[in-house]
């Protein structure tokens, strides 16, 4: 397990609500999620950036000697760093040194399993890469982030700029392609008139917990940042008999870079394109209304802050004072109070989930022709029977069905609407 001294940095006069010491926690939480172990923390206030090293120089000699006393591997900045002032720290410091971004890139390298989500992070990591590029060639053992030095990059040993732009041009053309194929999968999701739902909150919120504990997805889970990466789309009945489509999406987080969210947008086209958000909070987090605002940031950015939303109140279970619940749900839109680990009150949300597209349903009353089964299971699969007769002249069923659906339907042989 590598060794890690983490550098928080903060420069006067920064409009950062964040207090230094979660900062430091969040940092060295992105370092355990690349499995491994900080030694120490170093706070650095600076009134000015210094085209050097970012910080002063005489902090730096400090870093060095801290880093070589307790014999770490990689020193970590919770700053990004442009390439001249990582290639200066390294060699006054004399370790690895890695900034903020390189340590995501390399969380996001370790959970990426499709091959979209491959795509997607090799595309962040040569867009990271290819501005900090000096001379023609450049070792890319960095490409993984840094800690773990994993990832696509530590496949090729050399490359230059005109490869890279090739290459970047190779994923983007690649996840154009995802994209369109995603965009043709929606496009029959609408015309079949099933409602979309996008689960969005800050990392290690409980987002996949959720979804397994709502449609049994079986999607991986741990506490930790990061641990979904690849986008996984279910299906989910609601008490009502409708299909919704339910999509977990990668976490957001606190100054998460600009050039990462650009990278997945292939991943975040299931936001853009829901129906519905569910925002998943951990409210047992000290900093819960910092991660709402830092998840707000990001939905603003995306364009989709003024979509219809509910948000999930989430480990209620790990609450030990409960007094202030109710000023909680004053503060956030639909809310609802779950425990996502332990099932508590999914019911409620599966309701709130159900008034946001009451408007799609209508009841019906039908006769069908015995011949016609699979019409049959169509409206169970697809609405909710509340009674089921079979008659002489054919099946009667009475229940609930989509709209749009149901006036497809009004076409079919074989079928009779009786109300």
């Amino acid at each position: 397990m590598e060794k890690v001294l983490v550098v928080i940095v903060r420069l006067h006069g920064e409009d950062d609500f964040w207090p230094l010491e979660d900062v430091a926690a969040e940092t060295k939480e992105l370092v355990k999620a690349c499995a491994a172990e900080v030694t120490s923390d170093i706070i650095c206030k600076i009134e000015k950036v210094t085209p050097n090293f970012f910080i002063g120089k005489g902090k730096v000699e400090e870093i060095a000697a801290v880093a070589s006393e307790e014999e770490v591997d990689t020193v970590v900045f919770s700053c990004d760093l442009s390439g001249t002032q990582q290639r200066n720290l390294e060699d006054l410091i004399g370790k690895k040194t890695i900034d903020r971004t390189q340590l995501i890139l390399d969380i996001f390298a370790r959970h990426a399993h499709t091959q979209e989500g491959k795509l997607q992070v090799e595309l962040a990591q040569l867009g990271y890469l290819l501005p900090r590029l000096v001379g023609k060639g450049v070792m890319l053992s960095r490409l993984g982030g840094g800690i773990g030095t994993r990832g696509p990059g530590e496949k090729k040993l050399e490359i230059d700029r005109r490869r890279i732009r090739e290459r970047i041009e190779k994923l983007k053309a690649d996840l154009k392609q995802v994209v369109m194929h995603r965009a043709i999968t929606r496009k029959k999701r609408k015309e079949m008139g099933v409602p979309t739902v996008a689960l969005v909150g800050y990392t290690n919120a409980g987002k996949s917990t959720l979804l397994n504990s709502l449609t049994n997805a079986g999607q991986v889970v741990a506490d930790s940042l990061f641990t979904t990466l690849d986008p996984l789309t279910k299906s989910l009945k609601l008490p009502n008999g409708e299909q919704v489509i339910v999509s977990d999406t990668v976490g957001f987080l606190h100054n998460l870079p600009h050039h990462l969210i650009e990278a997945f947008k292939a991943t975040l086209e299931e936001v853009l394109d829901a129906d519905l958000l569910i925002h998943v909070l951990d409210i047992s987090h000290q900093r819960l209304y910092e991660h709402a605002q830092a998840v707000e940031k990001v939905l603003i950015e995306l364009g989709v802050d003024k979509k219809p939303r509910i948000s999930v109140l989430n480990k209620v279970d790990r609450l030990e004072d409960t007094t202030w619940l109710k000023q909680l749900e004053r503060d956030f839109t639909n809310p609802v109070l779950i425990s996502a680990t332990l099932k508590q009150n999914l019911e409620q949300l599966l309701i709130l989930v159900q008034e946001q597209f009451k408007d799609r349903m209508m009841e019906f009353e039908v006769l069908l022709e015995h011949g016609r089964m699979d019409l049959v299971d169509l409206f169970y699969r697809q609405g909710k029977v509340e009674e089921i007769e079979y008659l002489n002249k054919g099946v009667k069923i009475k229940g609930k069905l989509p709209k749009n659906l149901a006036h497809k339907l009004l076409e079919n042989k074989g079928l009779t609407i009786i109300s």
